[in-house]
C-alpha cells in the first residue's frame, strides 16, 4: 500500500474551536483529540490515561493540556505528562496538513 494511503482525513483545520484550541475525532474507532497550538495542528489521544475524561475539553495553555477530571497536564506535542496525578504519557500521532484539511497516519498497511 502507497504511504498516501495511510494517511486519513478526519476534519478541516477551520473546524478545531477557537475557543478551546480542540476538536475531538475518531480514527479507525479511536476518540483522538486535535489541537491548534500557535497554529501547528496536533493530535494525541482524546482519554486521560489517568480517569474517563476528554481532553477536548481540557484547559489549553502554553503547549499544554489539562485534564478536566483531576488536572493532570500533559505535553501536547510529545504527550508527556508533565505532573500528578497522571503518571502515563499520551500517544501522540503523525498529522498532516493540506490545502485546510487535517489528515492523520494510520497504523493499517
Amino acid at each position: 500500500m502507497a504511504d498516501t494511503e495511510r494517511w486519513k482525513p478526519v476534519a478541516l483545520v477551520k473546524d478545531i474551536s477557537p475557543d478551546t484550541h480542540t476538536l475531538r475525532v475518531m480514527l479507525e474507532g479511536e476518540a483522538v483529540c486535535l489541537f491548534d497550538v500557535d497554529g501547528t495542528v496536533c493530535a494525541t489521544q482524546d482519554k486521560c490515561p489517568h480517569g474517563n475524561a476528554s481532553l477536548a475539553e481540557g484547559w489549553v495553555e502554553e503547549g499544554t493540556v489539562e485534564c478536566p477530571l483531576h488536572q493532570g497536564v500533559f505535553d501536547i506535542a510529545t504527550g508527556k505528562h508533565q505532573c500528578p496525578p497522571v503518571t502515563s504519557d499520551l500517544r501522540c500521532y503523525d498529522v498532516r496538513v493540506e490545502d485546510g484539511t487535517v489528515f492523520l497516519r494510520t497504523e493499517s498497511a
